[in-house]
């Protein structure tokens, strides 16, 4: 977990499909994949947005340091003591080092593609939040959706699957189309429940995934239209009141 600091605010981050195509399967001879199954539908409430003035502010600052480029600028953010960086093995964060140079090390901001400044402006444009236990006054962003947990785990038993292969509608009717082109023919709708994402001939769009809905149908959706559960978050501490 990384932490940022700006006037009453901190910030800390968490950091905790390509298959062949049909065609070729059957000409190395591989079994083809077992046709979609329908799915019991599991509800999934999508979190809500923070209004929180100052969180707001401190996102916006974030997201121009990001787009900029700028680790000087995000150097006076980053808080002197008290920087963690939670993975699974525990706190990564190296003590010896300073918050800057762990925040850079955890983003990869020395990476020459700016796969980690990427990675900050999508954190600092999320705007929703949730509370981070076992911490005081934290809010970590994106939050996780709220969900059955018991009736997850069923899913997940019963189609063989792992949380991976999940994810859920971030808004109402989510198109489901025929073709991964945002023109394509609309086939269904998904409600507000669990979606999975195929993993046997998934799309080659980049801005499109592959899924199958409860009903069994196979499909396309926007990546931006959907996501995972789990995801790494950027955490926010409000100091001083």
């Amino acid at each position: 977990m990384h932490v940022l600091r700006q006037t009453a605010l901190v910030a800390a981050c968490i950091f905790a499909f390509s298959s062949a195509t049909t065609a070729q399967n059957q000409q190395r001879g591989q079994p083809q994949p077992a046709k979609p199954a329908p799915y019991k539908p599991v509800t999934v409430t999508a979190p809500q947005a923070i209004n929180d003035a100052a969180l707001e502010a401190l996102r916006k600052q974030l997201g121009e340091v990001a787009q900029n480029k700028d680790r000087a600028a995000l150097a006076k953010l980053v808080v002197g003591q008290g920087f963690f960086w939670i993975g699974e093995k525990g706190d990564r964060a190296d003590k010896r080092r300073s918050g800057i140079d762990n925040l850079a090390a955890a983003l990869g901001l020395k990476n020459k593609d700016g796969a980690g400044w990427d990675m900050l402006a999508s954190f600092a444009d999320d705007p929703t939040g949730a509370p981070l236990r076992d911490r005081k006054n934290v809010t970590c962003a994106p939050a996780d959706p709220t969900f059955d947990g018991k009736a997850f785990n069923d899913l997940l038993t019963s189609t063989k699957t792992d949380a991976g292969d999940w994810a859920y509608p971030v808004s109402a009717d989510v198109e489901v189309r025929a073709v991964p082109q945002a023109n394509g023919p609309v086939i269904e709708k998904l409600g507000s429940v669990f979606v999975r994402i195929a993993t046997e001939n998934t799309s080659n769009s980049p801005t499109f995934l592959r899924v199958v809905t409860p009903s069994g149908k196979t499909g396309f959706v926007s990546v931006d239209s959907v996501a995972p559960i789990g995801n790494d978050q950027l955490c926010y501490v409000k100091e001083a009141g």
